[in-house]
């Protein structure tokens, strides 16, 4: 009786696992979805369309760039919670929306609402000034603040930003009093420090690369432990002996909960094949980015080490999102 009764259930459940395997053969069915959490043009867009148009050769379906920018990456990154679990839908995203935002405000979502593909890029941070400003050096501009407290100003993208953060972290580790002036975006807030409204900003290396070769901004330091390969002659936070002021933008790819296994294993790999290529390896470090591929295990890891780091910074600095 009891063999009739497991042979009945066997073959009850056979279907099942059958039409799984066949569903992860089987995938991609149709388009995916690449959801970016921020507008078109910027650096996530570029990187984003990189990665979906090589994806799209090797999954024989064409990867469609969706961007769904505002409040900080949260719109995006909450769509992309809300997207069925059938692994069509994923997203490109920075530590905003899920290392410092939830520690601003209310999202409606959390880090275990996501899956953890693999980490793609980095681009690292960079202390940059005006070159009418007369500071040549980190030394010097530590200095400078120091003897005229509150006299420098910084911009950044706005309140709660990487820049943000990053800049208020360094004023912390070198008691340097500088004071923020929020822009709304990265392009404006570059923009102050050009036309000399503000002396200096901690921004992404890609959009000043132009303005540090034609000279009209001076690069300080890179906030990390190595130097760009973009910028080899620029000294690290590090070797200037500043070794906790590190900020880099870490960009990667999540998808909703819930994926099979086997499809999500595709995808994360179609996605880290795409991305160390040497074809998009080289296109990355022309972006100012540096092709970065991880486990699920160590993105969603690093993404909590992140979360914990801006935690500090923001109950320290006390940073609002008025």
């Amino acid at each position: 009786m009891h063999r009739r009764t497991f042979a009945s259930l066997l073959a009850a459940i056979a279907p099942l696992f059958a039409s799984g395997h066949a569903w992860a053969d089987n995938w991609p069915t149709r388009p995916l979805k690449l959801i970016v959490p921020y507008a078109a043009g910027g650096p996530t867009d570029a990187i984003a369309r990189m990665i979906g148009t090589k994806m799209a050769a090797s999954l024989g379906q064409p990867v469609v760039v969706d961007n769904r920018a505002g409040a900080g990456g949260t719109i995006g990154v909450d769509a992309t919670v809300k997207s069925p679990a059938d692994g069509h839908q994923f997203a490109l995203v920075a530590p905003g929306p899920l290392a410092g935002m939830p520690n601003l405000t209310k999202v409606p979502y959390s880090l275990d609402d996501l899956e953890f593909l693999t980490l793609a890029a980095r681009i690292p941070s960079v202390i940059v000034v005006n070159r009418k400003s007369g500071i040549t050096s980190l030394e010097q501009l530590i200095a400078k603040a120091k003897a005229a407290p509150n006299t420098l100003n910084y911009s950044s993208a706005g309140a709660g930003t990487t820049p943000h953060i990053g800049f208020e972290l360094f004023k912390r580790e070198t008691g340097a009093a500088i004071v923020h002036v929020p822009y709304k975006g990265a392009a404006p807030a570059i923009s102050a420090v050009l036309s000399g409204e503000v002396q200096m900003t901690m921004v992404d290396l890609l959009p000043i690369l132009p303005f540090a070769a034609n000279g009209n901004l001076v690069v300080l330091a890179v906030a990390g432990k190595t130097r760009a390969p973009q910028l080899p002659d620029v000294p690290t936070t590090v070797e200037l002996g500043l070794p906790n002021v590190l900020m880099e933008t870490t960009y990667g790819l999540i998808a909703p909960k819930g994926i099979p296994a086997g499809v999500q294993t595709q995808l994360r790999e179609a996605a880290v094949a795409a991305i160390n290529s040497p074809e998009m390896k080289e296109r990355f470090l022309k972006q100012g980015a540096i092709a970065a591929t991880s486990t699920p295990a160590e993105y969603r890891s690093l993404m909590q080490a992140e979360s914990d780091k801006w935690r500090g910074v923001i109950s320290s600095a006390k940073i609002t999102l008025d």
